[in-house]
């Protein structure tokens, strides 16, 4: 069986739910409080914790207290491990294309 790092897994587990995701795409543009990120879904600032947590324990998102708010950030290189396995199903996808026919 093939072993994939934990950070992977857990950046995939991260990466599940919608909200995580339009959160990464949200801070693609820049960095946020969790108020700022909470606001568009209607969300209490205790449920964007969580789920911001669960960014950095994947490694995808670093906060930063500053003053009385905590600021987000995507960590820099956060997705290369997201990347090289993407690009090996984008191998097996070309293979599964070239054989398609062969049965």
């Amino acid at each position: 069986m093939v072993q994939y790092s934990t950070t992977v897994d857990h950046a995939f587990a991260a990466l599940a739910d919608p909200t995580r995701r339009a959160v990464l795409e949200r801070l693609g543009s820049g960095s946020a409080t969790i108020s700022e990120l909470a606001e568009p879904f209607g969300m209490s600032l205790t449920g964007m914790k969580k789920h911001i947590r669960l960014l950095e324990e994947a490694q995808l998102v670093t906060t930063e207290k500053v003053g009385r708010v905590r600021r987000c950030t995507l960590t820099p290189y956060a997705f290369e491990g997201i990347s090289t396995w993407l690009q090996r199903l984008d191998r097996f996808a070309q293979l599964v294309e070239r054989t398609k026919g062969d049965r």
